[in-house]
């Protein structure tokens, strides 16, 4: 199905929307092993939003993820390099609690650059819920912080179970679940439905036809965030999807640009 609303006609006609600006809320940045990103740094990747009408990425770069000895140093340079264009999250590997610590004691000097934090649970091989965790989801309580984190169906570390743990005890964090507890899409509506602080984050959900609609008419577009892993995935491909579904333009602005601007508005100011 192509889209042929007036939203889509405008971004197949001008390849971008003057009056729906796109904010993926799920990127990375940098090098990683075993695979070749042709457009990985900050300056390229931008080059690749200003093609389709990305108005800003919220990041957590790979080093920060990977590298505990590099942590958040590039993300930091990146967004104090383009402000206009970046934000990121401080990346958290709870298997160095001494670092988590530090990255903590030192977020009010990174206030300019982050908006909250990242976990990657599955990669890392630690539950959101556990004990190592808990001063990250403490502090984010206490100031509103976002928090993505990947989520996956069945995972013992970030699955519909273990989310609903954390959703229910930080009701405070606007949770943000990556890839949207990917092809357990029930248990995705199911937390959304029951939790008003959890958002569901687009990347890879784009490449199923269905789910999409689904969210929409069983959750409401109000709690949908448009995201890619860039540079893993490209935006255009994402725009396709979102504008060929059979949803509304409302919708559309909903998960571009309404509720990221809404999420970022305290961190922007």
């Amino acid at each position: 199905m192509i889209g042929i609303s007036p939203l889509a006609r405008e971004f197949w006609e001008h390849g971008r929307s003057a009056l729906c600006p796109i904010y993926d809320m799920h990127g990375h940045m940098g090098t990683f092993h075993s695979i070749y990103f042709p457009r990985a740094e900050a300056a390229d990747m931008i080059r690749t939003m200003d093609e389709c009408g990305v108005r800003m990425l919220v990041f957590s770069h790979h080093h920060a993820l990977f590298a505990p000895d590099v942590g958040n140093v590039p993300a930091v340079e990146a967004v104090r390099r383009y402000p206009d264009r970046l934000r990121a999250y401080c990346a958290l590997n709870a298997n160095y609690p001494e670092q988590l610590e530090v990255a903590l004691a030192d977020f009010d000097a990174y206030a300019d650059v982050f908006v909250g934090f990242k976990f990657l649970p599955d990669y890392h091989k630690v539950a959101l819920t556990d004990a190592r965790c808990r001063p990250a989801w403490e502090f984010a309580e206490a100031r509103r912080l976002l928090v993505l984190t990947h989520t996956w169906r069945d995972s013992p570390y970030d699955g519909p179970a273990i989310v609903r743990q954390i959703a229910a005890r930080y009701p405070n964090v606007p949770l943000l679940l990556g890839h949207s507890c990917h092809d357990d899409w029930d248990a995705a509506v199911a937390l959304a439905r029951d939790f008003p602080n959890i958002y569901l984050e687009l990347t890879a959900v784009f490449d199923d036809r269905g789910p999409l609609e689904k969210f929409c008419a069983e959750v409401g577009s109000h709690c949908l965030l448009f995201g890619t892993d860039l540079p893993w995935f490209d935006p255009h491909q994402a725009i396709g999807a979102l504008l060929s579904a059979d949803i509304s333009d409302e919708d559309r602005h909903n998960i571009c640009h309404r509720n990221a601007e809404r999420l970022l508005a305290p961190f922007l100011t």
